[in-house]
């Protein structure tokens, strides 16, 4: 699995290169913050608010470092870089952040939504197999396949309900470890697979994919 975000280096967490300019690390870190701000429809269902905080606090340090050219380059030594070529050599093309999500979808009617869940939790409870696999101690991304697969829900619908992009979906589904976003991503991505399905607890339930997913080898 990816590491987590508060182990990427500062050009990690804002997805810019080692030699990106000013203006791109303050244009990455515009947009980062669009994602993670409080009010941010977008990230909402997927962080607490402690979480939030976390990474809006580790992007400022990234950012107020990283403007500033003697920080840069005091922490580009800590890192161990070569000297940044920004002002001799060619500027990169224009990196944006790391797109974790898809966020120019429709919405699903809402009424239509309401019946779509009604009928979800009827199946939910009446099918023995869906019972039994929310009840493991573990639970892994193939059984959350399953119970979709039950649910005779397509995958795309979690993806344009949930807005996360479908190869992380097909990632936790297919239990794909090293390419798994990092850890405060990925609880709140199954999180909100869950409650996509209607799936209860979720909070609970996606604690324990977390940690069987720590302790499988």
């Amino acid at each position: 699995m990816e590491k987590d975000f508060d182990r990427m280096n500062y050009y990690e967490m804002l997805d810019v290169d080692r030699n990106a300019s000013a203006a791109q690390i303050r244009s990455a870190y515009n947009a980062a913050l669009q994602i993670y701000q409080p009010d941010s429809l977008v990230s909402y269902s997927f962080f607490s608010k402690e979480e939030r905080d976390k990474i809006l606090s580790l992007l400022d340090n990234a950012y107020f470092t990283l403007i500033n050219e003697a920080q840069r380059a005091k922490y580009d030594k800590e890192l161990h870089l070569p000297a940044s070529s920004v002002s001799g050599g060619k500027i990169p093309p224009v990196r944006k952040p790391a797109n974790i999500f898809e966020i120019n979808r429709q919405r699903f009617a809402s009424s239509g939504h309401k019946n779509q869940n009604a009928e979800l939790k009827t199946k939910i409870s009446q099918s023995a197999l869906i019972q039994e696999i929310i009840s493991r101690p573990e639970i892994y991304g193939a059984d959350l396949k399953t119970i979709r697969d039950e649910l005779g829900v397509a995958i795309e619908k979690i993806h344009q309900e949930t807005k996360i992009r479908l190869d992380y979906l097909n990632y936790i589904e297919e239990d794909q470890k090293d390419r798994l976003p990092a850890a405060v991503f990925l609880k709140g991505f199954v999180r909100a697979y869950l409650k996509s399905l209607c799936i209860e607890p979720a909070d609970e339930i996606s604690a324990r994919y977390m940690q069987s997913l720590q302790n499988k080898n």
